[in-house]
């Protein structure tokens, strides 16, 4: 049965990359060799580690998987919405036919979608929905995965919750999905805590930017009127810790993605929680949406949800949503390192080796 979800109480989070044959593309000046069994894949910034150490590789070999003769032309837009409309440009230009575009900024897309609509290409969202009529997303229920961010910390402020200051390091306003973290991690900690005494979205999720308004917050409320920090991802949590460590506070900070820094850092107790996503189905469904509309096939088996564009001009859109889990230190070996997102050596450096034994890791 097809579950209908409006984009404004469940929309979603993250990226994508790709090779073109196994190789890195050559930007948007390259020329021709599209036709239809060309695949473009933009992603948006190079920030987030994750895009580039799973997302790139596992679309890649599913993708060649699935269509061995298939070509993946692959741009970064280094967090730039003018290089990524040149890039959406160029694909089109070369003919290409199916295009998985993760937006730098979601409101910059319409009229880029509805041009490749215009003239038959097809273009898929991944893990942030753009504007314009798209032929599929798949990303998360990202207002959930804030309401996993609010009752994990919580959690770990404990009994001293319900007199908690928290601060809130929210995401990058371009991007669609850091609003319905911010809407779900306030649905929680309104309730359960204090006061959110302190409240900034960082652009472009910067860890430095992340870093200067946790000390700007310190600044503000002094060391004692900080009880927790809710950081919306771990690149920017390592920031916030980075402030509170040189100001000798120690507070519960908590993040997403389970960034591998920030895996290490729960095992050293330096971070209190992520938000770990299986980053392999979000993918891989990806990759077997774009093949298909490259061969004119049906995805509704698929996509078994609709969800409308954030500014409500599309609806029905066919999509795909995951779920995600919060997990603090005691959860890492069985998810983590069950998974085998991270090789053991990869985690259990010699700085992190005792933690590592702590944990049941070896």
């Amino acid at each position: 049965m097809t579950r209908r979800v409006v984009i404004g109480t469940a929309a979603v989070s993250m990226a994508l990359a790709m090779t073109a044959c196994g190789k890195a593309g050559d930007g948007d000046e390259e020329k021709g060799g599209g036709d239809n069994k060309t695949i473009g894949l933009l992603l948006p910034e190079n920030k987030t580690t994750r895009y580039e150490t799973f997302d790139r590789p596992i679309m890649e070999a599913k993708i060649k998987e699935l269509c061995s003769e298939c070509e993946v032309k692959y741009n970064n837009a280094g967090q730039d919405i003018e290089t990524q409309k040149k890039q959406f440009e160029a694909l089109i230009t070369q003919g290409v036919k199916v295009i998985i575009l993760d937006a730098v900024d979601y409101k910059s897309t319409k009229s880029w979608v509805k041009q490749a609509d215009a003239k038959g290409v097809k273009v898929v969202a991944y893990d942030r929905l753009a504007e314009g009529p798209l032929s599929a997303y798949v990303s998360y229920d990202n207002e959930k995965i804030g309401r996993l961010q609010g009752g994990a910390m919580v959690k770990a402020l404990g009994a001293k919750a319900k007199d908690a200051n928290v601060v809130m390091i929210n995401g990058s306003p371009t991007d669609p999905n850091a609003p319905f973290f911010k809407k779900g991690a306030h649905s929680v900690l309104d309730k359960k805590v204090k006061d959110i005494a302190y409240e900034q979205d960082i652009p472009d999720w910067s860890p430095d930017e992340a870093n200067r308004k946790m000390s700007s917050a310190i600044d503000k409320l002094g060391k004692d009127g900080i009880q927790g920090v809710y950081a919306a991802n771990d690149g920017m949590a390592g920031g916030v810790i980075t402030a509170l460590k040189q100001r000798g506070i120690k507070v519960p900070v908590g993040g997403q993605d389970a960034e591998l820094a920030g895996v290490q850092r729960l095992l050293s107790g330096d971070q209190d929680y992520t938000i770990y996503k299986e980053i392999k189905p979000e993918a891989q469904t990806t990759a077997e949406i774009a093949v298909r509309l490259l061969q004119g096939k049906n995805i509704d088996d698929v996509t078994d949800q609709k969800v409308n564009s954030l500014s409500g001009d599309f609806k029905d859109i066919p999509a795909k949503l995951y779920d995600a889990q919060a997990i603090t230190k005691d959860e890492v070996a069985d998810t983590i390192v069950k998974d085998k997102v991270y090789k053991v050596s990869e985690i259990c450096t010699a700085q992190y080796k005792k933690a590592c034994d702590a944990a049941g890791i070896k």
